[in-house]
């Protein structure tokens, strides 16, 4: 059974004065319904009580909470699922140990790759890009643009496709006019003069 994923996915980052708690708060009071929590600074035992948390947050608020990569952890905190950036990653298997409740995410930066988590059975979407350059997530993976997303109508795609990286809100309206399923900012948001209302005003443009 298809799991429902949102259009809209907002990712936390680590931020200078400003928590990921802190973070949550803003994205779901401005309307968020689907939170990716990425932290890859803090001990184990910090992130189980920061992840616990949130997640009475995002159920206050009625938000999907996503985990990222650590997926050892969905047994002992409120997390609907996790998002795995490790391309390499055995899907198989983290789908076993999570069981078919939770959500499953993987990321992937081409077709091909794309097509391969598809056809594992196993995967509730992907996140797909960079569409442009990004600083919250480095790494130096051949820019997507608009033109391949394009791509993406020639493929037997049939998972959501989540388009991630470097997406401003005057990109939206071109990039929902390919075929992806949505969209994933962190970023646009985070950086802004204004997060809630660029919260608000990326949900426009989706929704």
């Amino acid at each position: 059974m298809k799991k429902y994923v949102s259009k809209f996915h907002y990712l936390t980052q680590d931020l200078p004065g400003r928590s990921h708690v802190q973070q949550v708060q803003m994205a779901c009071g401005a309307g968020a319904n689907w939170v990716q929590y990425r932290c890859m600074t803090k001990p184990e035992d910090e992130l189980i009580d920061e992840i616990n948390e949130i997640a009475e947050i995002c159920d206050d608020w009625g938000a999907t909470l996503i985990i990222t990569n650590h997926y050892d952890l969905l047994d002992r905190v409120d997390a609907q699922g996790v998002h795995i950036e490790d391309f390499d990653a055995d899907f198989v298997t983290i789908r076993k140990v999570i069981g078919e409740d939770k959500t499953l995410g993987a990321s992937a930066t081409n077709p091909d790759d794309l097509l391969k988590i598809q056809n594992l059975g196993v995967v509730d979407y992907c996140g797909y890009g960079p569409f442009a350059h990004t600083d919250t997530k480095p790494n130096d993976y051949t820019l997507l643009g608009f033109e391949g997303y394009r791509q993406l109508e020639k493929l037997p795609v049939n998972i959501p496709v989540i388009a991630v990286g470097g997406i401003q809100l005057q990109d939206v309206e071109h990039l929902l006019k390919t075929s992806i399923y949505g969209i994933a900012v962190s970023g646009a948001v985070n950086l802004s003069l204004d997060p809630a209302g660029m919260v608000k005003e990326f949900y426009r443009k989706v929704y």
